[in-house]
């Protein structure tokens, strides 16, 4: 069925995870994504069917080197073709291979070049090479991660390229509808470490205003009470009760409706300046029980709570198969794998989710029908490493 970017066409320079998955997000909304691999294969490939497959699905391959005269001039034949370049390298390598914005845009005016990276086009660190984790270290995420009285900690899921792909959609969205209105492109600026400061802008900004550095909660996020992990008899399980009425409910929901009088808990601020004795209440309760019991009692009595899932039973929970965030598909070098589902569920134009590509699947397709070229030049640019 059609998706809501239909018609547009992207070629995807993006390797790893933050580029890549910006691309696979505007792929599943519709638009034709190329996404241009070296020759034998994009390098990350190399980290196995999950990753390079999670990203990558849903777009046409085609195989290209970048290092060489003629890979320049056929990606240079591809600009005007397309509405959408993105790319992740270091600020400064597409100048070097002549392919920096004022180029590009000579080539097509309407062009949107989406640059990802890990400090940005400008800044003192611009430089510099970046992956997730030092957005996280830089930012002050994973120094304000973690308990009290424990080291800094990383956040395994790498959330810094999640979000930054989101920024560069985001970004492309806008810039498309710019476009549409006045016919012209623009370049886009988007990185890891600017990813980072937006997940950090609450605690600087506290900091600037007060000089005072915000401590570590653990699971605890502003000291608020209750609002934290608790160990029931088979595992753990999340429990929120901080407006009033939340906590109204739970004291009823536990059989504890004396509680709502007590003047110590009276309050939000009351009970985060008691937060230590509302959580051993709350661990009280929650210890002699199963998780589904505390997870039945508190659905009940409507009060936010949630089983702290382990991988494997996050892999069985039945929403995860009900939204279909997660699909299993066929993978040809492979074999059976599984792919990110929609993110976005639209009614009218839901877009879809495509197969995994090999290496330089679309070339007959891209070179031949899109630019003109025989067989016979793609079969000799082959053999001499072009494509």
């Amino acid at each position: 069925m059609a998706g809501c970017l239909d018609g547009i066409k992207v070629l995807d320079l993006g390797r790893y995870q933050a580029g890549p998955r910006c691309a696979m997000v505007l792929s599943d909304l519709g638009a034709e994504v190329i996404k241009v691999e070296a020759p034998g294969g994009d390098e990350s490939r190399g980290l196995g069917r999950v990753y390079w497959s999670a990203y990558n699905r849903g777009k046409k391959s085609i195989t290209l080197n970048l290092r060489s005269e003629q890979g320049i001039a056929l990606l240079k034949a591809l600009v005007p073709k397309v509405d959408m370049l993105l790319q992740n390298f270091r600020p400064g390598v597409m100048d070097k291979m002549g392919l920096g914005y004022e180029t590009l845009k000579q080539l097509n005016s309407g062009l949107i070049l989406i640059n990802v990276s890990g400090f940005g086009q400008s800044g003192p660190y611009r430089d510099r090479p970046a992956y997730d984790p030092i957005g996280q270290a830089m930012s002050g995420l994973m120094g304000f991660t973690g308990f009290p009285d424990g080291p800094p900690v990383m956040t395994n899921s790498p959330i810094i390229d999640r979000i930054t792909a989101l920024h560069a959609t985001i970004g492309a969205l806008g810039a498309l509808h710019h476009r549409d209105v006045t016919g012209e492109g623009q370049s886009l600026d988007v990185c890891l470490l600017d990813t980072g400061y937006t997940l950090m802008e609450i605690p600087i900004a506290q900091y600037l205003l007060s000089g005072k550095e915000p401590p570590r909660r653990g699971n605890t996020p502003g000291g608020i009470a209750p609002c934290n992990t608790y160990q029931a008899k088979d595992g753990w399980v999340y429990i929120l009760a901080v407006p009033q009425h939340m906590w109204g409910r739970f004291c009823r929901g536990i059989g504890r409706e004396d509680l709502t009088n007590d003047k110590r808990f009276s309050s939000i601020a009351g009970r985060a300046s008691h937060a230590d004795e509302v959580n051993a209440l709350v661990d009280a309760w929650v210890r002699d029980k199963t998780v589904a019991e505390v997870v039945q009692v508190l659905e009940q009595a409507e009060v936010p709570v949630g089983p702290v899932h382990t991988i494997p039973q996050a892999a069985h929970d039945p929403h995860l198969w009900e939204r279909q965030m997660l699909v299993e598909t066929e993978d040809h070098e492979q074999g059976r794998t599984y792919v990110p589902g929609l993110t976005v569920k639209f009614s009218d134009t839901p877009g879809k989710i495509g197969p995994i590509p090999q290496p330089g699947e679309h070339n007959s397709e891209v070179y031949g029908e899109w630019l003109g070229h025989t067989e016979a030049a793609l079969t000799r640019w082959k053999e001499e490493g072009i494509v």
